[in-house]
C-alpha cells in the first residue's frame, strides 16, 4: 500500500479507530455518559410544543414567557417545610459565630455571589459572615470560566482555603443537581463537620443526597430547552432570598419587617434610617437626629434609647447582652409589658404609621 493509500484509508490511520486510541475513547466515552445524564434531567428537557417561538410575535412570546415564570412560586412552596428546616439549622450554627457559604458554578454560583454580597449592606455582617465561592473565582461571576465546573477537587481546594468548621453551612447550588463542583463542595463541607444544604431544580438528584438537607425546586422544562438562567434561576433566587432573610431574621437583624442592622452608608440608607426609626418610634425628627447621633448611626441603638429610654452606651450594653435582638433588649430595660416595651411578636406590618411607643401601629 502507497502513503497516498495509506492517507486515504480510515482503517490505515490509528487515530481514526477510537478504540486505538485510548484517550479518544475516554472523551467519547465520558461525553455519551454526560448526555445521557442530561437526558433524564427535567431541567434540560425539550419542549415540541415551543418548537417554533422564534416564528411568534414579541408579545406572544412574552405572554408565554410570563406564564412559565407564574409557575415558580407554586414549586418553591412545595419546599417549604425542607426550607424553614434548613433556616432554622443555619441559624443556629450562625447564631455560635459560624458562616453561611454558598458554592455553585455558572448562573447558580453567581446567584450565591448576589446573595451574600447583599447581606453588608442590608443586615450589617460582616462581608465574611456570608460568601459567595463559584467555581472559577471572582472572574466567573462576568466571564465564563470552561471546565471549572467539572472538578469536585477545585470545590474541596476553594474550602479548604476558608477553613470551614463545624459551625459552618456550606450551600451547593446547582439547577441540574449533578455539577460537580457543587457536589463536591457539599462532600467536602460535610466531611469537615459543617452543615450542608443541597439546593437544585431536579428530583433525586446527587446534589440533594450529599447534603443533609435537600431541597429540590422542581420548576419543569424551560422555555428555552436547558436555559437553566430562566425558571430554575429564578427558583433558585427566591430560595436563597429566603435563607439569607430569614436567618437574619431569626439573629435579630429586624424589628418586625424594619432593617434596624442596616448599614448608612451613603444617603440613601441613612434617609433610610432615619425613616426607620421614626416608623419604629414615632418620634420627632429632632429626637431621631439626636439618638443617630448619640449612637454612631446605629439604628438599633438610636430606636432602643427611645423606645427604652436609655443613654447610648447602656443601650450597646443591652444590645450586647441580648446577642442583638432588639426586642429582647426593649424587655431587659423596660419590662416585657412596661410602658414603652412591645407588647406583640408581630412588629411593624409594613404601614406607613409608626409603630408607636407599644410595638403597635397604631
Amino acid at each position: 500500500m502507497t502513503s497516498t493509500d495509506s492517507a486515504a484509508d480510515p482503517s490505515a490511520d490509528p487515530s481514526a479507530d477510537p478504540s486505538a486510541n485510548p484517550a479518544h475513547s475516554t472523551a467519547d466515552q465520558d461525553s455519551a455518559r454526560l448526555r445521557a445524564q442530561l437526558d433524564t434531567l427535567t431541567t434540560e428537557a425539550f419542549r415540541p410544543e415551543l418548537a417554533e417561538i422564534d416564528r411568534l410575535e414579541t408579545f406572544e412570546i412574552a405572554r408565554i414567557m410570563n406564564a412559565e415564570d407564574a409557575a415558580v412560586p407554586a414549586a418553591v412552596a412545595g419546599e417549604l417545610p425542607r426550607i424553614a428546616a434548613a433556616i432554622d439549622a443555619i441559624a443556629a450554627r450562625m447564631s455560635r459565630g459560624g458562616r453561611l457559604l454558598y458554592a455553585g458554578a455558572g448562573t447558580a454560583g453567581r446567584l450565591g455571589v448576589l446573595d451574600a454580597s447583599e447581606c453588608p449592606p442590608t443586615f450589617n455582617t460582616r462581608p465574611e459572615q456570608v460568601v459567595g465561592v463559584i467555581a472559577g473565582g471572582p472572574d466567573a461571576v462576568v466571564t465564563s470560566v470552561e471546565g471549572a465546573e467539572d472538578s469536585e477537587e477545585l470545590a474541596a481546594r476553594d474550602l479548604e482555603r476558608l477553613r470551614i468548621g463545624p459551625d459552618d453551612t456550606v450551600i451547593g447550588v446547582s439547577a441540574s443537581g449533578r455539577t460537580p463542583y457543587a457536589v463536591g463542595a457539599v462532600r467536602y463541607a460535610r466531611r469537615c463537620g459543617a452543615l450542608t444544604v443541597g439546593l437544585s431544580c431536579n428530583a433525586d438528584s446527587a446534589l440533594a443526597a450529599a447534603a443533609d438537607h435537600g431541597i429540590e425546586i422542581v420548576v419543569g422544562p424551560e422555555l428555552l430547552t436547558g436555559s437553566t438562567r430562566l425558571k430554575a434561576g429564578t427558583a433558585q433566587k427566591l430560595v436563597l432570598n429566603m435563607i439569607s432573610t430569614i436567618t437574619m431574621i431569626r439573629l435579630g437583624k429586624t424589628f418586625g419587617n424594619l432593617m434596624v442592622d442596616v448599614r448608612a452608608s451613603n444617603d440613601k440608607l441613612r434617609a433610610r434610617s432615619r425613616r426607620i426609626v421614626f416608623l419604629a418610634t414615632g418620634a420627632s425628627e429632632q429626637r431621631i437626629e439626636s439618638a443617630l447621633a448619640a449612637t454612631d448611626g446605629e439604628v438599633k441603638n438610636a430606636i432602643l434609647t427611645i423606645l427604652g429610654g436609655v443613654d447610648a452606651p447602656t443601650a450597646e450594653k443591652l444590645l450586647a447582652e441580648a446577642h442583638g435582638h432588639l426586642r429582647t433588649a426593649l424587655d431587659a430595660a423596660t419590662g416585657p409589658t412596661g410602658p414603652t416595651g412591645p407588647t406583640d411578636s408581630t412588629g411593624p406590618t409594613g404601614s406607613t404609621e409608626p409603630m408607636g411607643p407599644t410595638g403597635s401601629t397604631g
